[in-house]
């Protein structure tokens, strides 16, 4: 039995998709170590898996209600600055955790798994959730303020593509991880997001090759295992009123800003508008609503509010998506053959809505939410014959596919010890649940903040 230590960082765009190949890894044989913010502590425990948290709930709850970090403008900078604070402590846990039999696997933001596998050896499997990370020259990727137009020489996006590193990367990120490392016996790195962070023995993207077409400038050796389509669920419970809204009339539209910070009552006051200009039904989920089945629970022949309900289940018998274009999300509404407006509003965002354009599965639509340009973008998608056409192939096309997470499962399999593998291999070893038993050391981070 191997034991993988996983270290997600970011949105649960980010770590919803680990928890769905730490579960494949899981049902392998293999314990299970899942780093990541105090408020996913349930959505790890229910897995079965260790739970060791990155900062506290507070922290987390602070940096997602900042502004700053959902403007353009200041969204890296201030994302950086909640991840600095952070990297020498999770770099200490992560060596403490660490066995002579152990895989390390993290997300972008996982500096600290790239340190331990460059100063200690630790096999690391670094993971590109979407592909806009990669930052090629040959295929920019798109941003708000700084997308490199495709049309221009190859030469000149490779330079254009080097300032962006040095003035708009390093200078944020260096002084901070270069500080660590200088405390750690390690020389500066440079091209922190262009190279230092790909783990030299594997890189994992979760997305398939339609999504995003390798480029030559993309790390090596790297694998892409298409999409993880986990949709992490809460114990079963009866929606009486969610299944009654979907048997009384035509299919609906689901709308959802996702995490993104935004003013959830004036979105909720623009998908009503939209709804009566499209004459189209709507389920809203957003983090403020009542819970199901409270008195407050907004219901309407028209319109049900949630808080969350598993897109996995609920896309299949819905007519469109509206979302803010988290790539987990897309992926989602891609299996379920859902045409998608995507309204994206910071990071990854941009990019993501733009393949999905590129997909011709749905439309982008940048800029402030407003009715009118909401509903026509509505329009455009649930009145395309071509849109319809292309989300039933990609549909068929990923259900025809293997399973992204037990793809991953078996590529992060790979960099075990040869022992470990036959062992899993064979069937000689039950699945695991926190089966190994952890140092004193490792019992008491498990328990911080849980």
């Amino acid at each position: 039995m191997t034991r993988v230590i996983i270290t997600a960082i970011g949105s649960a765009g980010d770590v919803h998709p680990l928890l769905g190949i730490g579960a494949a890894l899981a049902e392998r044989g293999h314990e299970i170590v899942f780093c990541t913010h105090a408020p996913f502590a349930d959505a790890v425990t229910r897995r079965g898996f260790a739970f060791v948290p990155i900062g506290s709930a507070e922290e987390y709850a602070q940096a997602m209600a900042n502004p700053a970090l959902w403007h353009p403008r200041t969204s890296f900078r201030t994302l950086w600055a909640v991840i600095a604070p952070t990297l020498r402590s999770h770099f200490d846990t992560l060596r403490s955790l660490t066995t002579s039999d152990t895989v390390l696997v993290g997300t972008l933001w996982a500096f600290s798994a790239r340190l331990m596998q460059e100063l200690q050896g630790v096999p690391f499997v670094s993971v590109q959730v979407s592909p806009s990370t990669l930052l090629s020259a040959h295929a920019p990727p798109t941003h708000p303020r700084l997308t490199i137009p495709r049309a221009l020489p190859l030469a000149l996006k490779k330079a254009l593509m080097q300032l962006i590193e040095r003035h708009a990367l390093d200078t944020v990120c260096g002084p901070a991880l270069n500080a660590l490392r200088a405390e750690l016996g390690l020389a500066p790195a440079t091209r922190i997001f262009g190279n230092w962070l790909h783990s030299t023995d594997g890189v994992l993207c979760l997305f398939p090759d339609w999504f995003a077409q390798p480029q030559a400038d993309w790390p090596t050796p790297h694998r892409m295992s298409g999409f993880p389509l986990f949709n992490d669920a809460l114990p079963d419970e009866p929606d009486t009123q969610l299944d009654a809204f979907l048997a009384a009339g035509e299919r609906p539209v689901v709308f959802t800003a996702g995490s993104t910070l935004i003013d959830q009552a004036h979105y909720a006051q623009v998908v009503s508008a939209t709804l009566r200009a499209s004459g189209a039904r709507g389920i809203l989920l957003r983090p403020d609503a009542a819970a199901a089945g409270s008195i407050a629970s907004h219901v309407s022949d028209v319109l049900l509010e949630r808080r969350y309900v598993p897109l996995r289940a609920l896309l299949p018998r819905c007519r469109a998506l509206v979302h803010h274009g988290g790539v987990g999300t897309a992926a989602l509404a891609y299996a379920a053959g859902t045409p998608q407006v995507v309204t994206p509003f910071a990071h990854d965002q941009f990019d993501n809505a733009q393949r999905v354009v590129a997909s011709g599965c749905g439309v982008r639509l940048d800029g402030p939410i407003e009715a009118r340009r909401l509903t026509r973008a509505l329009k455009q998608v649930l009145g395309s014959p071509s849109i319809a056409t292309q989300c039933l192939r990609v549909h068929d096309r990923i259900a025809a596919s293997p399973d992204g997470s037990e793809v991953a499962a078996r590529y992060i399999e790979s960099f075990m010890r040869a022992d470990s593998r036959m062992r899993t291999d064979s069937g000689a070893v039950s699945p695991a649940s926190n089966a190994v038993p952890m140092s004193t050391s490792t019992l008491a981070l498990s328990g911080r903040n849980a």
